[in-house]
């Protein structure tokens, strides 16, 4: 009876060691996946030596991507890109100005109505 409790034991240990380390790590390196599927060119991106640049040029045949950090280009392995900052698409919406229209100021009719 005491061996099935011991093993009883090591295989709770285990279920709990998948549950808090290995499933959220298993998300978080598909969300990663996810993050550099989606890389496009003019993305603001840190590599995993904390260079920070942006990316001119992507050949996901050979996995490497070419960034512009400050008028140097290097190329990197995509698997080195650690995370994106900011993505090119959300900053060619431009803020929508408001127009005001305003009716011109007609002096005819101030003068009809002093007569």
């Amino acid at each position: 009876m005491q061996q099935y409790g011991s093993i009883l034991v090591l295989i709770i240990l285990f279920g709990l060691m998948y549950l808090f380390m290995i499933r959220p790590q298993k998300k978080q390196q598909q969300k990663h996946q996810e993050t550099l599927k989606n890389l496009a060119k003019g993305d603001e991106v840190t590599t995993i030596g904390r260079l920070h640049g942006k990316v001119d040029d992507i050949d996901r045949t050979n996995g490497v991507v070419t960034l512009d950090c400050d008028g140097v280009y290097l190329t990197f392995d995509l698997t080195a890109i650690a995370s994106v900052k900011s993505s090119a698409t959300a900053k060619t919406e431009a803020p929508v100005e408001k127009e005001t229209t305003e009716a011109p100021a007609d002096d005819s009719a101030k003068e009809s109505d002093d007569k």
